[in-house]
């Protein structure tokens, strides 16, 4: 399983920015080893993100994001103190969740 991802959420009036460091190798399935072998495809393939439980961010990524991806968006309506969750599944069935509080 991969490390934890790093989540900061911070409220600015109405506003809350939140973002997030994912730890990932995002391997595109083009580069070869020191052998000469293509190493398999290995990539975050879906990226969701909820505040509160409710879905603010849906995202389907490929093969061009880089290695520990860095993500950051905004919401309306997040207040202090309020949960973000980000959940990501890559393309060989693992996923991760992590979640923050808003401060």
């Amino acid at each position: 399983m991969a490390d934890p991802m790093r989540i900061r959420a911070q409220a600015s009036g109405d506003k809350t920015t939140v973002r997030v460091l994912m730890s990932h190798e995002m391997e595109t399935g083009q580069r070869k080893d020191a052998a000469g072998k293509l190493v398999p495809a290995w990539h975050i393939q879906e990226v969701t993100a909820s505040h509160n439980g409710k879905v603010v961010l849906n995202a389907e990524w490929g093969t061009a994001v880089s290695k520990n991806p860095f993500l950051q968006f905004v919401i309306k309506g997040a207040a202090k103190g309020d949960k973000v969750a980000i959940t990501w599944k890559d393309n060989k069935g693992d996923t991760r969740t992590d979640e923050a509080t808003v401060s």
